[in-house]
């Protein structure tokens, strides 16, 4: 575990709260873990077969998504669990917050694919080492198209500069095609900018303790308003315990 504590990612995520890991260290790091162009190229396509998320309070449909969730051991070890819904608290997601969303499922090959395993081997490690009590991860893997066309944004935060009520969070963009803007946004508790960037080439990333900082992203709004942009992002959320007022009951659809 010394070794990872070694890690300057894991101290400066140790340090300041969070860590950008440019694209070029990204794919560096996944080719280490076996990673071969054609596992991130068949990984990366999965984001052209999402659905729209039908839960978006504002009434957007702006956004597409699919879900899973797994455990997964400090070394990196994943055992997938049966499809349960993600939940947050109205005092982490004040719009869409307070009720169990059931998106779609992250697809199979998806889930299977070198990427994903590689990713998981990456960041378990590092937040375990600064949580060593923590045996176990509950771990939820989002996949997110944030759209935009003509005059119409889409809003990869549309809940503003918040924490998602986890450990740790792992952000990679995996594409963004005909977008402008899109600016993550670092703050402490009290507004104090910690720093910004923006996400633009394929495997840029973000890791982030969700005890100490805040995130947010701005809207993005296409450079060719006469054709549709997107922006493809994972997520991955890294927690001791599943959320409070989640249930493995699937909805009856009737």
């Amino acid at each position: 575990m010394s070794d990872v504590l070694d890690n300057p990612l894991t101290a400066c995520l140790a340090r300041t709260g969070f860590v950008a890991v440019p694209a070029e260290r990204m794919h560096a790091l996944l080719k280490a873990g076996g990673v071969t162009a054609r596992d991130w190229q068949d990984f990366a396509e999965s984001w052209q077969r999402m659905p729209v998320d039908r839960y978006m309070a504002d009434g957007g449909r702006y956004r597409r998504r699919r879900h899973a969730v797994c455990q997964v051991a400090p070394d990196g070890r994943v055992e997938r669990l049966p499809a349960r819904p993600h939940y947050q608290s109205r005092d982490y997601n004040p719009i869409n917050g307070g009720i169990q969303r059931w998106f779609a499922a992250v697809e199979d090959d998806s889930l299977n694919n070198a990427t994903l395993a590689a990713l998981m081997r990456l960041a378990a490690p590092m937040f375990s080492a600064l949580a060593p009590t923590v045996h176990r991860w509950y771990v939820e893997i989002h996949q997110f198209r944030i759209e935009a066309s003509g005059d119409t944004q889409g809003q990869p935060t549309p809940e503003g500069v918040h924490r998602d009520g986890v450990d740790y969070v792992l952000v990679m963009l995996l594409g963004r095609h005909n977008v402008a803007r899109g600016r993550t946004d670092i703050h402490l508790d009290d507004g104090t900018a910690l720093g910004n960037f923006t996400l633009t080439e394929a495997g840029d990333a973000i890791l982030l303790d969700d005890h100490r900082v805040l995130h947010g992203v701005t809207p993005i709004q296409a450079i060719d308003p006469a054709q549709p942009g997107h922006r493809d992002a994972l997520v991955i959320t890294f927690a001791r315990h599943a959320p409070v007022g989640e249930s493995a009951q699937a909805p009856d659809d009737g």
